[in-house]
């Protein structure tokens, strides 16, 4: 962890109106402390907010940017939600992280990391995950898979912030699949796939083997040669993530051979 020796104020707690150029805001703060950031003068405290870390309700969950990981791995709620708890344990463990990291890391901040081995960005936008961003003078809302726009870049605009991302309830339930792939048996996610057989048919959610995620939503399962040709499609050449965890070409040949895995396993 690095120490951010520029910042002079700590303003707690924080809410959306009270950014200021050098301002940065703080949650777990695994992604804010993980590097040296020299323009920092302030951080807004948004873990002191109190924000309930998951919400169920009849037409979702609303899950609060705060919420750390431990709290999303052990929710036990709303059991009725069976795509959510099926793919929520393999996206938690893909952190490959401590304990001490799970009890602090958040929802949130994995998903303005924007990192494409982010498993919270895999999770939530395989649940058509809609994000809520509270601005200075208004608010919107931003689907998860639109939410990250590639490697370590998203929507967000200066004084924007994450508040929470609801999944909708038409989203969380049914089969789903899930395969995660590394060089190493515990590296970072090189390849991450979700997949979901809802009412409609198949939904595929692509992620950490490109650089933002990818979701293909097919109308009925499609057979092998269906599901490469739609996967060609979607994916362009050059959205395949490039660095020292996996080369391009070895992640989109374990994308298209775990695509096939999860269709097999949905129509099992």
């Amino acid at each position: 962890m690095v120490d951010l020796h520029t910042v002079a104020e700590v303003v707690s707690p924080a809410r959306a109106g009270q950014w200021r150029p050098g301002d940065a805001w703080l949650a777990g703060g695994t992604a804010l402390f993980g590097e040296p950031r020299p323009g920092v003068r302030r951080l807004l405290d948004l873990a002191a907010a109190g924000w309930t870390p998951i919400t169920a309700r009849d037409d979702g969950l609303e899950i609060a940017a705060t919420c750390t990981v431990a709290e999303l791995a052990g929710f036990a709620g709303a059991a009725h939600f069976t795509a959510f708890h099926g793919l929520a344990g393999g996206c938690c463990r893909a952190f490959l992280a401590s304990f001490k990291i799970w009890n602090v890391a958040t929802v949130g901040g994995n998903l303005c990391a924007a990192l494409p081995a982010g498993p919270m960005i895999a999770l939530t936008a395989a649940l058509d995950g809609e994000c809520l961003l509270l601005g200075p003078e208004a608010e919107r809302r931003v689907p998860v898979a639109s939410f990250v726009t590639g490697d370590g870049t998203t929507v967000l605009r200066p004084g924007e912030l994450l508040r929470s991302v609801t999944l909708p309830a038409a989203a969380l339930t049914g089969r789903t699949a899930y395969r995660q792939g590394s060089l190493f048996p515990h590296g970072r996610s090189a390849v991450l796939l979700a997949g979901r057989l809802a009412p409609g048919g198949l939904v595929l959610t692509v992620t950490a083997a490109t650089l933002r995620p990818y979701r293909v939503v097919f109308d009925g399962v499609p057979d092998e040669a269906g599901l490469r040709s739609a996967l060609a499609g979607a994916i362009p050449d050059d959205a395949w993530t490039d660095d020292v965890h996996g080369a391009p070409a070895w992640r989109r040949h374990l994308t298209f051979r775990y695509a096939e895995e999860i269709r097999r396993e949905l129509v099992a």
